[in-house]
């Protein structure tokens, strides 16, 4: 066969794989179209998912968004006001107050489970598999499985004032300090808090003994051929290798803390007086007791761009890519 025919033949076996194999002149915008009609046709897939998303997330977003900017009583007819009901809820301190107690609430909902899930997970880490490291994790999640009114039932009963909170002061002779905890103006809400914090602490610990487990033991046993000692090894091995469990820790408490509102309602209803009022109970007040859905729904719309002020760092910071 001569090299005239030969080329004349792979010309046309690329002719008949399409115009970009050969070489032809738009074969690029050809490409482009087949790769549009790809990422069309992905789309397909996800389209049932986007739907209930938008049906489920997006309508009763932009609803609320609709909601605040009208006077209404939920029954009558609305009343265009504009953002006259951000304005109350911005300007008046008893709102404000609220959105202080769930920033307040970050410490026991987020601190608090992180540090110690961090100090259980790093001292369970190690530990040869047996009875008492798969108990000590059950233990550890229980609170999390337990449904957040029970546990606020539960509470209730142990901050009372004959509950076991007080005997346990009373047998160790700190008998003065007894108190109903859940009805002192100065102890209510650490008390809401630190029942967040027995909450949330199984799931950290749990995230963050998984996220030790896949740091390369290498790493550990080149620290220690170093001298590191065990806190320098937490400090310069399991921190760094935990960053991305950590963001998501700090993530879900963080907006545990401020859209709480289970534990709270059953335990004090934000009682006593308003100490313990926090924007999730104050919006369900807004609307079901006050009926004023359209400041219930600017409180609800202000509380959602807080937490997305307060995550989206936290996310930018814990999950980018190392350099």
């Amino acid at each position: 066969m001569s090299l005239g025919s030969s080329t004349a033949t792979a010309g046309a076996r690329a002719t008949a794989r399409g115009p970009a194999a050969a070489g032809l002149p738009g074969a690029s915008r050809v490409g482009r179209r087949r790769r549009a009609r790809r990422s069309w046709g992905h789309l397909l897939y996800v389209l049932p998912a986007l739907c209930v998303y938008g049906w489920f997330v997006l309508y009763p977003l932009l609803t609320s968004v609709q909601y605040s900017l009208y006077d209404w009583n939920g029954i009558g007819p609305a009343t265009w006001v504009g953002l006259e009901n951000y304005q109350r809820v911005l300007t008046d301190p008893d709102q404000l107050e609220t959105i202080l107690h769930a920033l307040e609430l970050i410490i026991f909902f987020t601190l608090v489970p992180v540090a110690l899930g961090l100090l259980a997970a790093s001292l369970m880490h190690g530990l040869p598999s047996g009875p008492f490291v798969t108990l000590s994790r059950t233990v550890l999640f229980v609170p999390q499985v337990i449904p957040l009114v029970a546990a606020g039932i539960m509470w209730d009963w142990v901050y009372s004032s004959d509950g076991i909170a007080n005997r346990l002061l009373e047998l160790v002779g700190l008998g003065d300090l007894a108190r109903p905890w859940l009805a002192d103006f100065t102890t209510a809400l650490p008390a809401v808090g630190l029942i967040g914090s027995w909450v949330m602490l199984g799931l950290c610990t749990l995230l963050l003994l998984t996220g030790i487990s896949k740091i390369d033991p290498s790493l550990y046993e080149a620290a220690r051929i170093d001298g590191a000692n065990r806190w320098r090894e937490f400090v310069h091995v399991t921190l760094p290798g935990l960053r991305r469990e950590i963001g998501v820790c700090v993530t879900v408490t963080m907006i545990a803390a401020l859209a709480s509102f289970d534990i709270i309602y059953v335990s004090t209803q934000g009682g006593p007086g308003r100490t313990t009022m926090v924007p999730g109970v104050e919006i369900y007040r807004l609307a079901f007791t006050e009926r004023e859905i359209g400041q219930a729904s600017a409180m609800a719309v202000i509380l959602m761009a807080l937490v997305l002020v307060m995550i989206v760092p936290v996310q930018r910071l814990t999950q980018r890519e190392d350099t």
